[in-house]
């Protein structure tokens, strides 16, 4: 079995203007027997709502530490510039793994049930300096035999984990199962899989002890209406992050991941769970080119837009994650995705709030749709690009 990210719902077709996102492997048509008429959430208060409240306050806020700033850079006129990182004391974690004075870098590393460790020091090799994040995906099916794709943590994970953070992107799938074994959000949010499934991992990941960030049904603005509607999505997410207090797992950094697609804008809007249960807003964007027949788009030019959104309509001050990023290559100028990653660290720095770049190294089905690094000039930038003291933070 390959750890890889599994077949997911239906995309449609990007646009250029509003982000993109990524074709599913295989596309799945969505089971009559699960189309809903979508309600809009009744619970908007706790997203864009509540977070033009604070707009408010940190105005007020941020008048008082420009004249603080102004005084310190009177004082030290001689000190860092924008892209320093300030002290290894200063610059720590915080509670929810943000790093205060940079971003972290991770990746997806493609790799097979064993040998999770041995690849992820293969990239880590080529990229010339360790992953602060690698990259998980698990269903919910039920562990039996050998099958591990449900257990959260595996045994590699652990050995893994000894020395990077973790996202673990749990999907409420069963991969390889029949029809009648694909979990529904309905299912989830009413408890019916607490006992063999959600009680089950919560325990695995408290006994894990350190801090993991988790995902529950990335993009999930993609797996409607064969999930359910956005107001079973949440429903689900709150009861799992609920029954996981419960249980005193007080580990978990609740992170939650879109597709950034802005044709889905007012699905997305109606899927987020609210600020009470999520800690990181994650979003999934590409350079696709003729992998979806579109223009090539700069690594400035996939983030700004959804950025932006985010900022405005889903939270104005959670840290944000660029959960997946990469670029397909241009076979006619072998140079160009050298170029594109070269643009990463300058554009990070800019993009309010962003935290983490997770950068996705495998491929995608259909022609011209190989994401993964094509060339040594491209790992060579890429090399440099992640070389950034922005992008090296202290674990610890």
């Amino acid at each position: 079995m390959r750890f890889y990210r599994p077949h997911r719902p239906f995309r449609r077709k990007p646009s250029t203007t509003g982000g993109q996102h990524r074709r599913k492997p295989h596309e799945e048509k969505p089971h009559e027997e699960n189309a809903h008429e979508e309600h809009p959430h009744q619970d908007q208060a706790a997203g864009p709502s509540a977070s033009r409240r604070r707009r408010l306050l940190i105005t007020s806020a941020t008048v008082v530490s420009a004249v603080l700033v102004a005084a310190f850079a009177l004082r030290d006129a001689s000190g860092p510039d924008s892209g320093a990182t300030g002290s290894k004391a200063d610059c720590r974690p915080t509670a929810l793994l943000e790093p205060p004075c940079g971003a972290w870098f991770g990746a997806f590393v493609p790799h097979e049930r064993d040998d999770l460790p041995e690849k992820v020091r293969a990239y880590e090799k080529r990229v010339g300096r360790e992953l602060d994040i690698v990259y998980t995906y698990h269903d919910m099916s039920l562990a039996s035999g050998t099958r591990r794709e449900g257990q959260l943590l595996t045994p590699e994970e652990r050995r893994v984990g000894e020395d990077h953070l973790l996202l673990l992107s749990w999907e409420s799938k069963w991969w390889g199962g029949t029809k009648q074994q694909q979990p529904t959000w309905k299912q989830i949010a009413s408890g019916e899989l607490d006992d063999k499934v959600v009680d089950v991992q919560a325990r695995r990941i408290k006994g894990y002890g350190k801090k993991v960030f988790l995902s529950f049904d990335l993009e999930m603005d993609t797996r409607t209406p064969a999930s359910g509607t956005p107001a079973d999505y949440v429903k689900a997410y709150r009861h799992i992050h609920d029954r996981f207090r419960e249980l005193g797992v007080d580990n978990v950094v609740w992170t939650w991941i879109t597709t950034g697609y802005l044709d889905h804008a007012d699905e997305i809007k109606k899927m987020y769970p609210g600020d009470d249960y999520v800690d990181w807003v994650g979003y999934n964007q590409y350079n696709y080119y003729r992998c979806h027949d579109a223009d090539w788009l700069t690594f400035a030019q996939t983030q700004h837009a959804t950025h932006d959104w985010i900022r405005e309509n889903i939270s104005d001050d959670k840290p944000l994650m660029l959960s997946e990023f990469g670029t397909a290559a241009d076979a006619n100028r072998p140079q160009r995705q050298a170029e594109w990653y070269a643009q990463v660290p300058g554009v990070l720095k800019g993009l309010d709030g962003v935290k983490a770049a997770l950068q996705w190294n495998y491929r995608d089905p259909g022609p011209h749709c190989n994401l993964a690094l094509a060339n040594d000039a491209a790992w060579d930038s890429l090399r440099k690009a992640v070389a950034d003291p922005y992008l090296n933070q202290p674990l610890k």
